[in-house]
């Protein structure tokens, strides 16, 4: 079984909006949840989609939900007062519904370009290696940036690539894993990947695509909306 843990638990500081949370927000009448959330709706392979939500907003997503016939959510349920919290409360939601050998694709409400690909690719990967998570290379120089603004170490931008999502796993060992760390007060760890890594697991890439963009700020808004013009213009002109 497959399943997605989608995390729409943001408000939106970056975005500066005061009236929504950004996952919220609309592009030519469809909110940017909608848009993830179908990618996962329509993929053959993805049995059950669990929402991690702000509490606040549960009920508006629901109806969303309802809305646009995103049928294969099983649950919308809260957040925690942090990304580490949220997570570990949609884990151990799946973890009541799922069998634990389930495969986990874990993404953010805010990337609605992921594509069908990927979630195969994804798939694919835990079944082979029992870890996936999606990259895409590094097209700027990296920097390590010691005190004073020195800069210390600069690597080679070959060597590198950006961590994204969807980052999957078993769903018995993300339970493990996330158990531990809030046994052990770890509370405020930012990023799955690394939190499996730091338990012992081996991490393997999927490449993805560079327009799997993370909606955080005004301008990532407008280039998703331009990607999505870009996408319906290749397809009424055939290109």
């Amino acid at each position: 079984m497959n399943i997605a843990i989608i995390f729409a638990g943001g408000t939106g500081q970056r975005m500066n909006t005061k009236t929504k949370p950004k996952q919220f927000l609309e592009l030519y009448g469809k909110p940017i949840i909608i848009y993830t959330l179908e990618k996962f709706q329509e993929h053959e392979q993805i049995d059950g989609i669990i929402v991690v939500c702000v509490k606040e907003w549960i009920g508006y997503c629901e109806s969303l939900i309802s809305k646009f016939g995103i049928t294969k959510v099983k649950l919308v349920t809260p957040g925690g007062e942090t990304g580490m919290m949220s997570r570990y409360n949609g884990i151990m939601k799946a973890a009541e519904l799922f069998p634990e050998d389930t495969i986990c694709l874990m993404h953010d409400g805010v990337r609605p370009l992921i594509d069908h690909d990927t979630i195969s690719k994804n798939i694919e990967s835990v079944k082979k290696t029992g870890t996936a998570v999606t990259v895409s290379p590094a097209i700027e120089t990296i920097a390590v940036i010691e005190t004073d603004n020195k800069v210390g170490q600069i690597i080679d931008r070959k060597k590198c690539q950006m961590a994204k999502a969807p980052q999957s796993f078993r769903l018995t060992d993300l339970v493990k894993a996330h158990q531990k760390a809030v046994d052990e007060g770890m509370l405020d760890c930012i990023d799955t990947a690394y939190l499996m890594q730091m338990n012992g697991y081996d991490i393997y890439t999927v490449e993805g695509s560079p327009e799997n963009i993370k909606i955080t700020t005004p301008t990532d808004f407008y280039l998703f909306r331009a990607l999505v013009d870009a996408r319906e213009n290749s397809q009424i002109f055939g290109v």
